[in-house]
């Protein structure tokens, strides 16, 4: 444990009282030194919720004292051509709760008003899943799925598993890859139809085999190259999974020409966060 002072509130501000928060890969790989944007000494945490404790006389706010709130990390700045063209997640100077500033891994922390979401009916632990459920919503927006759609989802941790189950909400057929037993069975609980340990397509992309859409949600170079072999031809292949820096994937362009390959990436959680906050309270878990 590290004793820090009392975070200070600055205008449009609020102060939390953390009540939950999650430990995410990512905060790992800023342990270990593996993510270049993240400041250095920084406490962790960016998937948190807590009750407002405190609010800036200065700041303008629907929150009360005592509400439970998700906290989006993502800090834009609102003026670059990302944020401007309704892509603040990009935006070039993002400022991160948990990885470029202090985040929930302490009992308090001061963040601005737009970074929190309202929560309703549901507990604190729960409501902390808002920012990776967030980061899923987005990933399934940008998979594009279809009602009937095959979908297969790489993977059965945390992430995999919220895939899985917006996938089976939305109406596809969702088979679930993971070596692990105890996952795969949990992904069956998430709404996979089937779950395997080794994807076989069983005949050529081209003449029809395969997936709609594939999700990579592990991070690693050989599944993320897996992943292109596995959608059929007109397929989409959106890669979740964090690889680590420097990591490269060999890509066949002849492949991806003749199957019409769409290779897509996630990045964060564009405007998700709302409907990730709604989730949670329709569900109720």
């Amino acid at each position: 444990m590290v004793e820090k002072p009392m975070p200070t509130m600055s205008p449009g501000d609020v102060l939390i009282r953390v009540a939950a928060s999650g430990i995410c890969g990512t905060d790992l790989h800023i342990c270990k030194g593996e993510t270049p944007h993240a400041n250095n000494k920084v406490t962790i945490g960016h998937e948190f919720a807590g009750y407002v404790e405190d609010i800036h006389p200065e700041t303008v706010t629907l929150a009360k004292v005592g509400d439970l709130v998700a906290i989006d990390p993502n800090i834009p700045c609102n003026q670059c051509t990302f944020c401007r063209n309704k892509k603040y997640h990009l935006c070039p100077t993002l400022r991160c709760i948990g990885v470029t500033c202090n985040g929930g891994m302490a009992k308090y922390v001061a963040v601005p008003s737009s970074a929190i979401f309202i929560t309703h009916g549901i507990s604190p632990e729960v409501a902390s899943l808002a920012e990776p459920l967030s980061c899923v919503v987005h990933a399934v927006d940008t998979g594009a799925i279809k009602s009937g759609d095959r979908v297969l989802v790489i993977g059965a941790g945390p992430i995999g598993l919220m895939v899985t189950a917006l996938c089976a909400t939305g109406g596809a057929h969702v088979t679930v890859s993971e070596l692990n037993q105890m996952r795969r069975e949990k992904a069956l609980e998430f709404g996979a139809s089937v779950t395997t340990d080794k994807v076989d397509i069983g005949g050529d992309p081209i003449k029809g085999f395969g997936f709609d859409v594939v999700f990579e949600c592990v991070g690693l170079p050989t599944t993320m190259e897996a992943a292109l072999g596995y959608a059929k031809a007109g397929g989409t292949v959106v890669w979740v999974g964090v690889a680590k820096p420097g990591v490269t994937v060999p890509v066949s362009p002849f492949m991806v020409y003749r199957h019409e390959l769409t290779i897509k990436s996630t990045y964060t959680n564009a405007f998700g966060m709302d409907r990730a906050v709604k989730i949670l309270a329709d569900n109720k878990k």
